[in-house]
């Protein structure tokens, strides 16, 4: 089996994979805030993705039980409800992490780790 027909079986884990990465990426090389901000955002968003994309199930239906319905595959509603407090957590945190960052440049006039640091030492 080549890496290619492999990957393409799997792409919703590859995808957040390379989100991750991106998000991860942005979280340590960048020297502004607010890029920094953007990138844990972004790998947030793509472990959401990740959790989302493992409860699918094949030939799944939503778990309403209806009359003559047997050897029916349910999915299961938990890691999407779970998902959806994860998103409000996440909207919340970056809400919070704005408002200190607009309060950081009033006070320092930069957003910039290496000269904030050299500012508050």
């Amino acid at each position: 089996m080549d890496i290619a027909a492999a990957l393409a079986g799997r792409f919703e884990y590859v995808m957040t994979s390379a989100l991750i990465v991106v998000g991860l990426h942005g979280m340590l090389s960048k020297q502004n805030l607010v890029k920094q901000l953007i990138g844990l955002n972004i790998m947030q968003t793509a472990i959401i993705l990740l959790f989302i994309s493992m409860s699918v199930q094949t030939g799944g239906t939503v778990p309403i039980i209806e009359k003559g319905t047997a050897n029916v595959v349910y999915m299961s509603p938990l890691p999407h409800v779970l998902m959806l407090t994860a998103i409000v957590v996440m909207v919340a945190t970056a809400g919070v992490a704005f408002a200190l960052l607009i309060r950081i440049h009033a006070r320092y006039g930069s957003l910039e780790e290496g000269e904030l640091l050299g500012r508050t030492r």
